[in-house]
């Protein structure tokens, strides 16, 4: 008697060295079964670094930690993946606080800022493969009482750039060029592109 080709399949394709839940959200969304694994990497931005520079370093510096915390188990790819919000060359990372919070939405109100998302595959073999997207977001003038009550829902407090565009954010939106997952953390024509090379 066959077994169901359901219960054939592998339970998981890649390890998702991220504890996001939008990128597991956006994995999900195309049907792509993963298993966390722990990462532990730093996000300073470092001397001389660019934007572009910082999400790629950062989305292969959390593949190669998830991959190492494998040891000898890694026989899946392991995605990485790292966004930025950018306004006047300033990367924004997650607010610190209220007052850094608030800030940041100011920096962000009636104008437009780029996001980078960069998004890292290591095979089993230990091959390495990045890509990167850049969107840009427009914002409408936000007033003090905009910022505040954003704050207040608690949506922005660990969001690159104190925002999620997925959230009610999504008011402040004029207008979107680039991507929209990849805004929300997790380019998915990229990642689309980085499975299919290892056949997931």
């Amino acid at each position: 008697m066959g077994t169901n080709a359901v219960q054939q399949q592998d339970p998981f394709q890649i390890y998702l060295a991220s504890g996001s839940p939008r990128r597991q959200e956006l994995l999900d969304q195309i049907g792509v079964r993963y298993q966390l694994i722990k990462q532990d990497v730093p996000e300073e931005v470092q001397p001389g670094e660019t934007p572009e520079m910082f999400v790629t370093r950062l989305a292969l510096e959390k593949a190669r930690a998830g991959m190492q915390s494998l040891k000898a188990q890694n026989d899946k790819p392991v995605l990485g993946a790292d966004t930025a919000v950018v306004v006047d060359d300033q990367i924004l990372g997650k607010p610190i606080d209220r007052e850094d919070g608030l800030n940041m939405l100011s920096l962000l109100s009636g104008r437009c800022h780029k996001v980078y998302s960069a998004v890292a595959l290591i095979s089993p073999s230990g091959q390495e493969q990045c890509r990167v997207n850049c969107s840009q977001v427009c914002f409408r003038e936000l007033s003090m009482q905009d910022r505040e009550d954003y704050w207040a829902t608690g949506e922005c407090a660990d969001k690159a750039g104190a925002y999620g565009i997925q959230g009610q954010a999504a008011v402040f939106i004029t207008k979107l060029e680039g991507s929209y997952s990849g805004v929300m953390g997790l380019p998915l024509f990229e990642t689309a592109e980085l499975l299919h090379t290892v056949a997931v």
